[in-house]
């Protein structure tokens, strides 16, 4: 392929990745106006490839096998980018170059949009891990459609969203290794808020991610999801978990200061805030999730969007002090993942 043909297929994949972005992450495409020229096709080529593997998991069906192996194929086109590139390459899995043998399966990216993200890795310099950490989650949908312990589910939330934000960490202009763990805790409270937000549509694609043990804590089962009542012991456990998140964000917030790219630090903010006003709906619902989905409206959107510019300290703003995440006593001694 010629050089020009190389540029017009980025260009293609750049334009694809904006409109899988704009038509599936309303929110996120909201917050991106934020960011400028290539940063913001950058979020987008990142952002389709999640896209693109999330919905393998959601299209799957019970074709368990094929998408085992496509998600294989995934784990090796995204060696083959590391292949020019070994030091950014995953130590936990070795050369990438000896990671490319596997059997031949679909690719779920169309070309123009693997060579965007192609671009922005080389670009920004984005390391493989959280590539692979991510391809990780989406195994564990293979595997798993029930948790048991915050533990489990608190790895499953840092390998689908927390490392996306230790993908943007470059993009969005930190090398400071200090952003690295508030930035994958945004993406931990972001994921923790959609749980909270879709206990009705995971029950009916047959998966519970709240954790059997903290239900049973409060003195609910799956029977009690199912029914859909909003009670005393709904109410309180929701309340836990709502905390819990908001943990997060505050924790995300202390990462802020640490990036430099024109429009960032007002993205990252406006983005935790747009989430973390979902818990506020959640919060105004009396914490019915079962008889509608909550979401946030486009003029609170536009007002959130006002205040990171007129009061950006105010919008996702950090804790005075440490931030810790809410356990239960028997969850104390849990380890914490990323």
């Amino acid at each position: 392929m010629s050089t020009t043909d190389e540029k017009a297929l980025v260009r293609r994949g750049y334009w694809l990745a904006r409109r899988v972005t704009r038509h599936h992450a309303k929110s996120f495409f909201f917050a991106s106006y934020l960011l400028f020229g290539q940063r913001r096709r950058a979020a987008f080529a990142l952002y389709a490839f999640c896209r693109r593997l999330d919905d393998l998991v959601d299209e799957a069906g019970t074709e368990g096998e094929e998408l085992a192996v496509r998600l294989d194929r995934a784990r090796r086109m995204v060696a083959e980018l590391y292949v020019p590139m070994p030091e950014l390459a995953s130590r936990e899995l070795g050369p990438p170059s000896g990671r490319l043998i596997g059997v031949a399966a679909r690719s779920p990216w169309d070309a123009g949009e693997f060579a965007a993200l192609a671009h922005t890795v080389r670009h920004y310099r984005i390391p493989e891990q959280p590539f692979q950490d991510l391809i990780s989650g989406m195994e564990m949908d293979l595997t798993k459609n029930r948790y048991e312990t915050w533990e489990e589910l608190d790895l499953y939330c840092y390998r689908v969203a927390g490392v996306v934000g230790l993908m943007l960490t470059p993009v969005l202009g930190c090398s400071d290794v200090s952003a690295l763990q508030p930035a994958a805790d945004l993406g931990r409270g972001m994921q923790l808020t959609n749980i909270l937000r879709d206990v009705r549509e995971d029950l009916e694609r047959g998966r519970v991610y709240l954790p059997a043990r903290e239900l049973a804590h409060f003195g609910l089962s799956e029977a009690d999801l199912r029914r859909g009542k909003v009670d005393a012991r709904w109410r309180d456990f929701m309340r836990f978990q709502v905390a819990r998140a908001r943990v997060y964000y505050a924790r995300a917030a202390q990462g802020v200061p640490s990036l430099t790219g024109f429009g960032s630090q007002r993205m990252v903010r406006l983005m935790g805030a747009i989430y973390g006003d979902i818990l506020r709906e959640i919060e105004e619902r009396d914490y019915d999730v079962f008889s509608s989905r909550a979401f946030v409206p486009t003029g609170r959107k536009l007002s959130l969007a006002a205040a990171t510019f007129l009061r950006p300290m105010s919008v996702l703003p950090a804790p005075l002090g440490e931030a810790r995440v809410p356990l239960l006593p028997s969850e104390a001694g849990g380890r914490h993942h990323g």
